[in-house]
């Protein structure tokens, strides 16, 4: 089987082209992909170039973590029929080239247990449950606090905050640096850094990736407090430790999310105690995606942009 893939060959040089996918084994389902989305974070590092050494990755890569599709093929042992709507965290199943994440292309193959069965009606929204699953990763589990402060309005910031309502908790605040960003808040409100003048935050979370703003989380938590990096950063972590020292300040670093964790952000959503609404901003045929992945990546409008792989086979 051939497929049609957003191939990155290296930093800045995206295109659209034809490749091989392995066969698929006993255990393995066919996906057509319906809508991917575009990573502003990790992804957005390996198409600029600085993406530090990570496990798995090399040129030329298949881009993609987040995808929706129809399973065509199935084997009986799956417990999956074609038909049936999937969420595809990617897949590594081409022939020439990395599939690190693996998810842009028209059709995949995948084993049946990386996949999460989903409700069609979701649409394009249902590539966001890997960003709703890595938010609440970040939040829940045992000895973690749900943030009173966030870094950050993207869509994990937004994702961050809607959790944090959902789960009874008071209300974030949200700092975010670009006015054009500040709108769109669902019960909770967005400052700039500068304005906010509170200095007794115990849980702080950094959605932004930014290594310069941990410094002024320092000065704005209290004693105890906990700072999470909930992003991805290029450059080593460093900071002053004298306010460190003086705070007694907390980190944790959230990693990716589990199976566990999408289940039970699909469970959320499936019940409405979650919203998906309001954070897909821009759409593109895939077949036009050097664009739509600059656009992506250098558009501070842009919240998400994703993929129709509809009529790009």
């Amino acid at each position: 089987m051939e497929t049609t893939a957003v191939l990155l060959k290296g930093p800045r040089d995206l295109d659209v082209g034809n490749l091989t996918l392995t066969a698929p084994g006993a255990d393995d389902l066919v996906v057509d992909i319906l809508h991917s989305g575009i990573s502003t974070g990790t992804e957005k590092l390996f198409w600029s170039g600085e993406m530090p050494p990570f496990p798995g990755m090399g040129y030329p890569l298949v881009p993609g973590y987040e995808a929706v599709g129809e399973v065509i093929e199935a084997p009986l042992s799956t417990g999956y029929r074609p038909g049936d709507h999937v969420f595809v965290p990617g897949a590594n199943c081409y022939d020439g080239a990395f599939g690190l994440f693996g998810g842009a292309s028209s059709r995949v193959v995948t084993a049946a247990d990386r996949v999460t069965r989903i409700d069609a009606s979701h649409g394009a929204r249902g590539v966001l449950l890997a960003l709703a699953a890595t938010a609440r990763h970040t939040m829940a589990g045992l000895n973690k606090s749900v943030p009173d402060l966030i870094v950050g309005h993207g869509v994990l910031g937004r994702l961050l905050a809607r959790l944090t309502i959902a789960a009874g908790a008071p209300a974030p605040t949200v700092w975010e640096i670009d006015p054009s960003r500040r709108s769109g808040a669902q019960g909770y409100d967005v400052i700039a850094p500068e304005d906010d003048l509170r200095r007794d935050y115990m849980s702080a979370y950094d959605a932004s990736g930014s290594v310069a703003v941990i410094s002024d989380l320092m000065t704005c938590i209290g004693k105890g407090g906990e700072i999470v990096l909930a992003g991805f950063y290029k450059e080593p972590i460093s900071f002053a430790f004298p306010p460190a020292f003086m705070k007694e300040a907390r980190f944790r670093v959230a990693a990716e999310w589990t199976h566990d964790d999408l289940a039970a952000t699909r469970a959320l959503v499936e019940s409405g105690t979650l919203s998906l609404d309001g954070l897909i901003t821009h759409e593109a045929d895939a077949r036009t995606a050097p664009a739509a992945y600059e656009r992506a990546f250098t558009d501070p409008a842009c919240l998400k942009m994703i993929l129709n792989w509809r009529d790009a086979a």
